[in-house]
């Protein structure tokens, strides 16, 4: 079968989905983020990486998968997609390796146009109140985190973290519905675990307020870059970054709660 450059990273990551799901190393791991969203959810904005929640060791956990991929996965790719590869620890610029533990895919074919793709798998830990979750697609199973504790991730994220990603902005517009009718309970209970003070949940906010239009631009990259074709065009002509800025914003403020900013 032939595929167009652009599908293969997907190919190769829904591999390594379907092979954690299955495999003893994999047991326990809680599929999260947008490649989550992705599979699970039938989300339209493809993810560059796949993600992992697990509360025990992660360097434990990290070399159980690298010896996984070393055994199945690299001939499983090299078998269907013609592809050579690489596996390799690395630690993630930008994070607390105590937090991450991150498994680099690479993969090429000599010869070909195709060039190197590039595959992150990180193993991390996200604050969960509910337990885990089963979810089907093509007659395999996943484990993952609620659709709750998923979207408060991405709020924690948008709140706590030293550089904002524009794709967790966007992922909280896109899966709105998903929250809980207690989030504002459930979201400051997180924030006090993880020590999140109010003075930098206070910055991020005024921040989204004050450079509106930098965030916005930001936006329309990522909608242009990482959705499909329609649902980007669609969401361009609805008025694109500015009017996902804008929804952020209102649904922040709801998931605070009439408090506000208590961490």
């Amino acid at each position: 079968m032939a595929y167009e450059p652009l599908e293969i990273p997907e190919q190769i990551q829904r591999m390594v989905a379907a092979l954690v799901a299955t495999q003893p190393a994999g047991g326990g791991l809680c599929l999260i983020g947008g490649f989550r969203y992705r599979l699970l959810d039938r989300g339209k904005r493809r993810s560059v990486d796949i993600d992992y929640h697990w509360e025990g060791d992660l360097a434990s956990k990290q070399r159980d998968l690298i010896a996984l991929f070393e055994r199945r996965l690299l001939p499983d790719v090299g078998r269907q997609l013609g592809l050579q590869g690489t596996v390799a620890s690395a630690r993630p610029a930008g994070h607390d390796s105590t937090s991450v533990a991150t498994i680099d895919l690479a993969f090429w074919k000599l010869g070909s146009t195709l060039g190197r793709i590039e595959i992150p798998v990180d193993i991390t830990r996200i604050e969960c109140v509910d337990p885990p979750t089963a979810r089907t697609a093509d007659g395999i199973i996943y484990r993952t985190a609620s659709d709750a504790d998923m979207l408060e991730s991405k709020v924690i994220a948008i709140l706590g973290r030293t550089f904002l990603e524009h794709r967790d902005l966007l992922d909280l517009h896109l899966f709105a519905s998903h929250a809980a009718a207690d989030a504002p309970r459930r979201i400051q209970r997180k924030l006090a675990r993880l020590q999140v003070d109010g003075a930098t949940i206070r910055r991020r906010l005024e921040d989204l307020d004050r450079s509106a239009a930098r965030h916005a631009k930001a936006l329309d990259a990522v909608i242009r870059d990482q959705l499909d074709p329609v649902p980007a065009a669609t969401l361009a002509d609805a008025g694109g970054g500015m009017t996902v800025l804008a929804s952020v914003r209102r649904l922040l403020a709801e998931m605070l709660g009439p408090g506000g900013v208590t961490a």
